[in-house]
């Protein structure tokens, strides 16, 4: 599966870290660089406080499309 979510460039467009990020949340900084090359996901309620720490909407941070066995398909 493709990348899902925006994380690492939301990051880069605000100026901000992951250890920043993780400090705002009290999670793990590994965590946090997890959610930021896809190889994990954070759940829901995770994704809500993230988008709102970077004063960001949800749909900021989740790509619209999702490569999967070269076929894109629209989330």
């Amino acid at each position: 599966m493709g990348d899902i979510n925006r994380l690492k460039l939301v990051l880069v467009e605000q100026k901000r870290t992951s250890k920043w990020l993780a400090e705002q949340l009290g999670v793990n900084p590994s965590t946090v660089s997890k959610w930021c090359t896809n190889t994990s996901q954070p759940p829901l309620e995770t994704l809500i406080q993230i988008a709102q720490h970077l004063g960001v909407t949800i749909q900021d941070l989740l790509r619209d499309t999702v490569q999967t066995q070269g076929v894109k398909r629209k989330l």
